[in-house]
């Protein structure tokens, strides 16, 4: 059986691997590290240092391992690619999710839970260039910024990470908790374009986005076509 970590009410594991987006990571990080009683697994397939999409380094604490955790977070990052195809890595995903009370992910982490079975039939979203994705892989993907379904709690894009935190400690503990971390932090955004999301971005900006993210996603694309017909092959197979 599952051995939860002692000395600890709730236990929030946090994915990394090679290539993951930093801010997805470390805002969800500054909201869970202020709860009480709660302890933040930074969990990894080793120890070593991992470098991030734009090359700062963290230190995982904790291997994977048949530990439970309350709280499941996956985040996404160019790497997420590099692990969506290792069945060992899914492997750790698909266990720790079926057994985590919330399962969460931020931007393309909704990939990786998706690859790992434990969105089917589940409403989720992601980041908006990679939606069509993640309904490759039999997801229903609702634009917003964050989408529950059940015990999933999916953000979209990067910084809507930092709204997932929120949604979590209000459930986990209480809306009075997650307004006081708000305040703490000053989560308070008030950005200076309204460039921060398809629906508000002109059209020139996300001409330029989506040309200068074109080789990545074409790639992303074809690897998750590649998996959605091995999903669909298994559970031809009966499930």
């Amino acid at each position: 059986m599952a051995e939860r970590i002692q000395d600890a009410s709730t236990t929030i594991g946090m994915v990394l691997y090679p290539g993951v987006t930093l801010l997805d990571v470390a805002g969800r990080y500054e909201v869970f590290a202020r709860l009480p009683g709660v302890h933040v697994a930074l969990l990894a397939a080793a120890l070593d240092p991992i470098h991030t999409e734009q090359g700062m380094i963290i230190v995982p604490d904790t291997r994977f391992n048949d530990t439970a955790f309350d709280v499941l977070f996956v985040p996404g990052g160019p790497g997420q690619m590099d692990v969506i195809e290792d069945q060992h890595f899914l492997g750790y995903i698909r266990r720790y999710g079926e057994v985590a009370k919330w399962v969460t992910s931020v931007c393309t982490g909704s990939l990786l839970l998706a690859a790992a079975g434990l969105l089917r039939r589940r409403c989720a979203t992601t980041h908006w260039l990679s939606m069509d994705l993640l309904e490759c892989l039999g997801v229903k993907t609702v634009p917003e910024r964050v989408v529950i379904d059940g015990n999933r709690i999916t953000a979209a894009g990067v910084s809507a990470g930092i709204d997932l935190a929120l949604v979590v400690v209000a459930r986990l503990i209480s809306e009075d908790v997650a307004k006081e971390i708000q305040l703490l932090i000053e989560y308070d955004p008030k950005p200076l374009f309204r460039s921060g999301s398809v629906r508000t971005a002109d059209k020139p900006t996300i001409k330029r986005v989506t040309s200068q993210r074109r080789a990545l996603q074409e790639r992303r694309r074809a690897q998750i076509e590649r998996i959605a017909v091995r999903l669909t092959d298994n559970e031809g197979c009966g499930d």
